[in-house]
């Protein structure tokens, strides 16, 4: 019967897989403005959209931490993206701390230190497992840029300087924090089920933190990008970093749902990631 079911979803997944770049591209297009369009009228209060995300980056972090405490190896996950996960939750926590002190606060909080348990694990009691040569991207590669471009487009409030540059850092930080480990993934072709899940976590609470940007642009017709005190450049640029970093995990979304879909425990891409 599993079989039966999933036969139209495998014809449909082997036709995208045959067709050229532009048409997965639109396929893909089409599929997540479906997914916008159900949000924005089966949630009414689309701040919801943003306690999602943030709650189940937090499961993603407890699939890891299950996998290194029963599995015993790190093997396949990358040290540098929970790094700069880490990098951009102090961040926006030191912030939260000063400007909100709500549930997104203690979200943060609960995610942190999660991810630097994780860290402690790779860097000390599982050092042997992890394979540094395939987690080959320079972290500056990343900071910096981010480091540079939050001093120059940052939110305009009655907060210190700092503290809306360190708010911009971490929202840029965020948006690319995930590359060390596509590339990673990129380099052996292949993700172990546990990583293959927080990975699609990581897609699927992207992809909700930039569905509330967007309903919000659409319902105010685009005048929410250019709010009054926010700076011009800002809030175009947190939109652009979300869509930035949703596109960037789509295609590992893609081939995750597939391997899904034909009982595959493991995820194998058939072409760069």
């Amino acid at each position: 019967m599993g079989r039966k079911r999933s036969a139209p979803l495998n014809k449909l997944f082997a036709w995208v897989r045959r067709q050229s770049t532009k048409v997965k591209t639109l396929v893909a297009a089409v599929s997540m403005l479906a997914a916008l369009v159900a949000l924005k009228f089966l949630v009414h209060d689309h701040n919801h959209f943003f306690v999602a995300s943030e709650s189940i980056h937090f499961a993603g972090i407890l699939v890891l931490i299950y996998k290194l405490t029963t599995k015993k190896t790190c093997s396949g996950l990358s040290l540098k993206t929970q790094e700069l996960t880490a990098m951009f939750l102090a961040a926006r926590l030191c912030c939260s701390l000063f400007m909100e002190g709500d549930i997104h606060t203690f979200l943060d909080f609960l995610t942190l230190v999660a991810t630097l348990w994780v860290v402690y694990m790779m860097r000390l009691k599982l050092k042997s497992s992890y394979v540094a040569d395939l987690d080959n991207m320079p972290l500056y590669y990343v900071a910096v840029p981010c480091a540079i471009l939050a001093m120059l487009i940052h939110p305009y409030t009655h907060h210190a300087h700092s503290g809306r540059m360190l708010w911009a850092f971490s929202v840029y930080v965020e948006s690319i924090c995930v590359l060390p480990q596509l590339r990673m993934i990129q380099n052996t072709k292949m993700i172990e089920p546990f990583t293959a899940n927080y990975v699609f976590a990581l897609g699927v609470a992207r992809f909700l933190g930039c569905a509330h940007w967007i309903i919000k642009v659409y319902d105010s017709a685009g005048a929410y990008l250019f709010l009054v005190g926010a700076s011009y450049g800002w809030l175009p640029m947190v939109l652009l970093s979300e869509v930035v970093q949703t596109f960037i995990l789509a295609d590992f979304c893609y081939y995750y749902i597939k391997s899904r879909m034909n009982g595959q425990l493991l995820v194998s891409l058939s072409s760069p990631v």
